[in-house]
């Protein structure tokens, strides 16, 4: 129980260290590509956000979602990419291989669905890659470039309202 108040405590300060290097560069590039990051408990609606990439023409192999679950025995039901608190190690190492590809790609916009607090979750929102961050949720704002503040049962509205300030941004 002490390790793993010392090991977030550990994880959190590397979340802070990425936080105050980061550089952001904003381009009025077209987005060709997008990552997802979203929790089960919260949103498991995984077609939903397919068919809102494919919306935004953006087509399935350039679309990653991965999916945050806190116990690894109901991961027998997902297809797709999942991280569990396990995949974390000390100073914000990763263990799981899918989730450092993740983490390593360049993404033109991350979509962080989720409004849970959990430092796995912040984690690989900061060490992601991507050039445009997007989250709904306003417990740290320095993780995202734009938030929209909605709740994670809002889907419908924040693909509404995430289209509108694209178009403005010149992104899409």
């Amino acid at each position: 129980m002490i390790f793993k108040a010392f090991k977030e405590r550990s994880n959190q300060k590397h979340i802070n260290r990425l936080l105050n290097s980061r550089n952001v560069k904003f381009t009025n590039t077209k987005i060709s590509s997008i990552g997802v990051v979203l929790t089960l408990k919260e949103f498991g609606d995984l077609d939903a956000i397919r068919t809102f990439a494919k919306e935004l023409d953006i087509l399935p192999p350039k679309t990653k979602i991965i999916t945050f679950v806190e116990d690894n025995k109901i991961t027998d039901k997902l297809w797709d990419t999942y991280f569990s608190p396990k995949d974390f190690g000390w100073n914000g190492a990763i263990k799981n291989m899918d989730l450092q590809n993740f983490i390593d790609t360049q993404f033109d916009i991350l979509i962080c669905f989720y409004n849970q607090h959990s430092v796995e979750l912040n984690l690989v929102t900061a060490s992601s890659k991507a050039n445009f961050k997007v989250g709904i949720s306003n417990e740290n704002l320095k993780l995202y470039d734009f938030v929209i503040d909605v709740k994670s049962n809002q889907f419908e509205l924040f693909k509404i309202e995430l289209k509108k300030y694209l178009t403005v941004l010149n992104k899409l």
